[in-house]
């Protein structure tokens, strides 16, 4: 399939309370690695290894927990241009503006709006690359299959997220008819089941890049999730956090909804972390998967096929 329009999620913004203990948690015990620093703003920039753009995490002290926003990268300026016109016409976002270039450091302009659920998303094309550590004679020439140094438990990169927010039909139809996403899979609830409470969107080949689940809130942050690659390293996963006393959510598990393997887990602020690996291949023409509100606790956790409170009503 030839990717275009929107690439992937490029860069989540995360308000952390504590920078300091923020850090000790995502560079150390998550394992990514600190690409900059912006002082006046009390920002800290982050990549994963495998990640070859200067930065995907961006950490700002704040007073409360949350994503700011969440950045997807397109392919050209151009697109850029086509899809911030897009938006703007479609009528299903609102609070549009430009950022200037060199906002985030090494990137370009973006464009930002926020989605009927209450996120705010923005749209860039430019961000240097510096590589993943990997090559032998240059960043891409004759390399290993990983760095040396890595730390933690060093996912290969940020995947996706999971959002909470009221308006999930706007937020489908803004990321489906305006974005180009595809919906790989839906949770369906209410008394003639017809009601979309979940849904699970892709722009590439991946299960899913971004997850939006109906609830009676604007904006809210349910995980920020990093790749693994394999049932084993999420297992070691669970082993690092609690050997690091980091505090465990659920797992490691799996899901039914896109069949990846998990653990959950909070950082200093409380904002949840999930590793994750496994799922399977998506393409447009897939049909999409449909979970039924009585199949629900197997759709969630598949092994113990239960709902768990605390899992779906805590976020940030």
């Amino acid at each position: 399939m030839a990717i275009t329009g929107v690439l992937r999620p490029g860069h989540i913004a995360l308000r952390v309370m504590d920078l300091d203990a923020a850090l000790t948690h995502y560079r150390d015990v998550l394992g990514l690695v600190e690409t900059a620093r912006d002082d006046a703003r009390k920002r800290v920039f982050l990549k994963a290894w495998d990640e070859h753009d200067h930065h995907s995490v961006v950490l700002r002290e704040a007073d409360e927990a949350g994503m700011d926003y969440l950045g997807w990268k397109v392919d050209s300026a151009a697109t850029l241009k086509r899809l911030a016109r897009e938006i703007e016409e479609s009528n299903l976002a609102h609070d549009l503006n430009w950022v200037a270039a060199g906002e985030h450091p090494e990137t370009g302009e973006r464009f930002r709006f926020t989605a009927p659920t209450g996120h705010v998303m923005e749209l860039f094309a430019e961000k240097a690359c510096v590589g993943n550590g990997c090559g032998t004679g240059g960043p891409d020439i004759n390399p290993h299959p990983w760095p040396d140094g890595l730390c933690g438990i060093a996912p290969s990169r940020f995947d996706h997220c999971l959002l909470y927010g009221d308006d999930l039909d706007g937020s489908v139809r803004l990321f489906c008819d305006v974005l180009g996403f595809g919906v790989a899979e839906r949770v369906m609830a209410g008394p003639d089941g017809n009601l979309m409470i979940g849904a699970f969107l892709s722009c590439s080949n991946k299960a899913h890049d971004v997850a939006f689940i109906r609830q009676d809130v604007k904006g809210k942050l349910h995980h920020a999730s990093f790749l693994l690659g394999s049932w084993e390293q999420v297992l070691r996963a669970g082993d690092i956090l609690s050997r690091t006393r980091t505090s465990i959510d659920i797992g490691p598990t799996r899901h039914g909804i896109t069949r990846g393997e998990t653990i959950y887990f909070f950082d200093p602020s409380g904002n949840r972390n999930e590793v994750f690996a496994g799922g399977y291949s998506y393409y447009p023409d897939k049909p999409t998967i449909t979970w039924t509100e009585d199949e629900i606790g197997a759709a969630i956790f598949y092994h113990d096929r239960k709902l768990n409170e605390a899992f779906l009503t805590v976020f940030t």
